[in-house]
């Protein structure tokens, strides 16, 4: 295994099913930060599209729900995999996950389904 840490975009339903519901938009939130720890522990650094995304539209006053937020959403994570050595993709329906599974293909990332499949990585950091 690399001794070099991997950049993770975790990807999987954000706005999916929730018409637009804080509390629901919010709950998707917490599930994808929920894999954030398990990536981090694994000695890789975790990142989530929305952690970007969402101040981005909140500095020109938009939200998830605004017309913008296509406009703003799906490129964040475009540019991200440009950057990124892997994506883990949590269950549920979203078709902005499984556009980033197709990117991540086709620039040959792998594509992790569960934490348990990505190597843990012998960290030699120093303070």
């Amino acid at each position: 295994m690399n001794d070099k840490p991997m950049l993770i975009l975790i990807a999987g339903p954000y706005r999916s099913g929730t018409n637009g519901d804080p509390q629901a938009l919010a709950a998707n939130l917490v599930r994808l930060e929920a894999a954030a720890w398990p990536v981090f522990a694994a000695g890789h650094l975790p990142v989530i599209g929305e952690w970007i995304a969402l101040p981005v539209l909140s500095s020109v006053g938009a939200g998830p729900t605004d017309p913008l937020a296509d406009e703003v959403l799906y490129p964040t994570a475009e540019r991200l995999l440009a950057r990124c050595d892997a994506v883990l993709r949590l269950p549920g329906e979203s078709a902005g996950a499984d556009g980033d599974v197709a990117t991540a293909r086709r620039r040959g990332l792998p594509v992790y389904h569960d934490v348990a499949e990505i190597p843990r990585r012998v960290a030699q950091e120093t303070r």
